[in-house]
């Protein structure tokens, strides 16, 4: 009830201020068109043209809803608004004035409106510019001292924006690589650069907030200018691409922190759709783990290129549920989509659903992925990685699947973990199934880490530093190779739109990433300064990593494919008969969950696993080896 009445005081006060003004307007009108005289002052003749010049301009103003602006936010809009009130209300006037017969002279009403129009429009934007400046002057102290990036279209409507709503930034400086532009002043602001300079700029002039303000940058230039920009102790906010900017919308509401993905050193790879809308066109489709973080992304995908039916099959229930809903919102009912709650550990259950859905193109994505938890449950990867892989690709071979995609990982290149040797072993038998199967085509596709799925390190350290950190590193020098969730997805669709069988796709990933610049890289996105304000801990390799991934074993070469990204690994020879008695011994050792020997068969199966239990025990036979016996001893 207070503002409501406060604000019904504010228009009566700018009412009483219009009827003055009209009333002045008039009288100066008339000085200036009779020549200063003052003989006719008390006649009708000169009251009457003014009392309804002044009510039917007030009316017109009413009418035209001129009281209901907040003036100190008025735009064009609103003066052409008063400015057409005006127009009506003295046309009105005047044709009044004219049937009582006391019709005022022209240059009298011409003048009455000019005057009234510029003085009316000058007290409104005096206001407003007198608002915003003393507000910006008590705030300023407040305000978020702000670089804006780029001296374009998009930072000059940043800035009206901020000065119209005063916003929490206070504009200092704008940097820009323009010659023509440096030097120069928008909107008050000074233009510096080149975007060299942003550091130095930002600890001259106090920075705390780097706005990224040209949509239209392309991308090399816009990782490049990033890459600076986070070099910086400041939070960066960045304005999306041109064609992702909303129409209608603020632009200050549009700016988000910077994306891990603009810092990786390397352009996000595009893929030629065309390959695979022809590969997924009118299959029936099945993924395992089609709930995952990869899964869910590749039915996603998927369903963009018209499959006959998509079956999405997960041992969780909730993550199956969310993309299920997800594409039914965005597709309707009309989707042909099945969803499945199995394990792909369940030979039976498996067998009945391709039994009856009868698929023809299956990316196999489910498996156990976390390495430190693999490592106290070696049998649990091996029961899920390596059996369940061995019964979904043996299925699709007895169902005469066309294609079978693997999803694997950088950690089954020399595995020093239980989880990558039983990558390894899923990587073997798509060898083994593509030398025995004669219907399917079997591949695997392998990359490095990906951005943001279910368990990586991105969403880890953000919970660390929302929570004040500290944010846990293993090691200072430990690196990883990252991709998007969408070209991972991207590249698994293309190589089975490639695959003829047996191979193993690798995508070229550019330069490998140090977590450690990952991890203060995060930090200052939250506007926050490593190991002053977040703390950095060390905490030492876990149980099976190692400090760098690698993508080709040593027996490995290279293929070119007809993508410049994408490679394929030359394979090394399996041994039918030794892989399957190999396999059968595995597999007769995990119900006992003996660690050790459950290691030691997956050492038989994959030559290059090196895990530490291992070095142990060869380094404990070797000793024995080397001492005397105990007899010997003894003498």
């Amino acid at each position: 009830m207070g503002k409501v009445k406060k604000f019904g005081i504010r228009k009566l006060i700018l009412f009483l201020i219009d009827l003055l003004t009209l009333c002045f307007s008039c009288l100066i009108a008339y000085f200036l068109s009779s020549g200063f005289s003052f003989s006719r002052l008390t006649s009708f003749s000169t009251y009457g043209p003014l009392l309804f010049f002044v009510s039917f301009n007030l009316l017109a103003l009413t009418l035209g809803g001129t009281y209901r602006s907040i003036w100190r936010y008025a735009e064009v809009k609103s003066l052409l608004a008063l400015i057409a009130a005006l127009c009506f209300g003295s046309a009105a006037s005047y044709f009044v004035s004219f049937l009582f017969h006391s019709l005022p002279s022209s240059p009298y009403m011409i003048l009455s409106f000019l005057i009234a129009v510029f003085t009316m429009m000058g007290m409104r934007l005096a206001y407003q510019y007198l608002y915003t400046a003393m507000s910006r002057q008590v705030c300023t102290e407040l305000m978020t001292p702000t670089m804006i990036v780029g001296a374009g279209q998009a930072a000059r409507g940043i800035l009206l924006e901020m000065r119209r709503t005063n916003r929490r930034y206070n504009p200092l400086c704008l940097v820009d690589d323009s010659r023509e532009k440096i030097g120069r002043t928008i909107g008050g602001v000074k233009v510096y650069g080149p975007t060299e300079r942003i550091p130095e700029l930002c600890a001259q002039m106090g920075i705390h907030t780097i706005l990224f303000a040209i949509p239209s940058c392309m991308d090399t230039d816009r990782r490049r200018i990033l890459q600076i920009c986070s070099a910086t102790k400041c939070k960066i906010e960045v304005l999306p691409f041109l064609d992702e900017m909303a129409r209608e919308k603020e632009l200050l509401n549009q700016t988000k922190g910077i994306d891990v993905e603009d810092l990786l050193g390397r352009k996000t790879i595009q893929f030629d759709n065309r390959d695979v809308a022809a590969f997924i066109r009118d299959e029936v489709c099945l993924v395992t783990g089609g709930g995952g973080s990869i899964g869910s992304e590749l039915c996603r995908q998927i369903v963009k290129y018209r499959p006959r039916r998509l079956i999405i099959v997960d041992i969780y229930e909730n993550n199956a549920y969310e993309i299920q809903q997800e594409l039914l919102r965005q597709y309707g009912e009309t989707l042909p989509l099945e969803v499945q709650i199995a394990s792909i550990r369940d030979f039976k259950k498996m067998d009945r659903l391709f039994r009856t859905f009868r698929p023809t193109v299956v990316f196999h994505a489910a498996a156990h992925k976390h390495v430190p938890l693999m490592e106290t449950n070696p049998e649990e990867a091996v029961k899920n990685n390596v059996i369940g892989t061995f019964n979904v690709a043996n299925l699709a071979d007895l169902y005469r699947v066309k294609k079978f995609v693997l999803v694997s990982t950088d950690k089954a290149v020399n595995p020093t973990n239980v989880m990558g040797a039983t990558k390894r072993c899923c990587e073997m038998i798509m060898q083994y199934m593509a030398e025995q199967s004669t219907g399917t085509e079997y591949a695997a596709v392998r990359f490095g880490n990906v951005l943001g799925s279910n368990g990586s390190v991105i969403p880890l350290f953000r919970k660390q530093i929302e929570a004040g950190g500290p944010v846990t590193v293993t090691d200072p020098d430990i690196i990883r190779y990252f991709m998007t969730i969408p070209e991972a997805v991207s590249l698994i669709l293309q190589a089975g739109a490639m695959a003829k069988g047996g191979e193993i796709f690798v995508l070229d990933m550019g330069a490998p990433v140090r977590i450690l610049t990952l991890a203060e890289n995060l930090i200052r996105q939250y506007g926050k300064e490593p190991y002053r304000d977040i703390r950095i801990e060390f905490t030492g390799l876990r149980p099976g990593e190692k400090l760098f991934e690698e993508l080709l074993m040593n027996e490995e070469g290279l293929q070119s494919t007809m993508n410049n990204k994408i490679f394929i690994g030359n394979q090394v020879p399996v041994d039918i008969d030794d892989f399957i008695r190999k396999m059968r011994a595995l597999k007769e050792v995990i119900d006992d969950e003996d660690i050790g020997v459950i290691i030691r068969r997956l050492y038989d199966l994959v030559p290059t696993f090196q895990h530490k239990d291992l070095r142990l025990d060869e380094s404990t036979a070797n000793n024995a080896a080397k001492e005397p016996p105990a007899q010997e001893a003894a003498c």
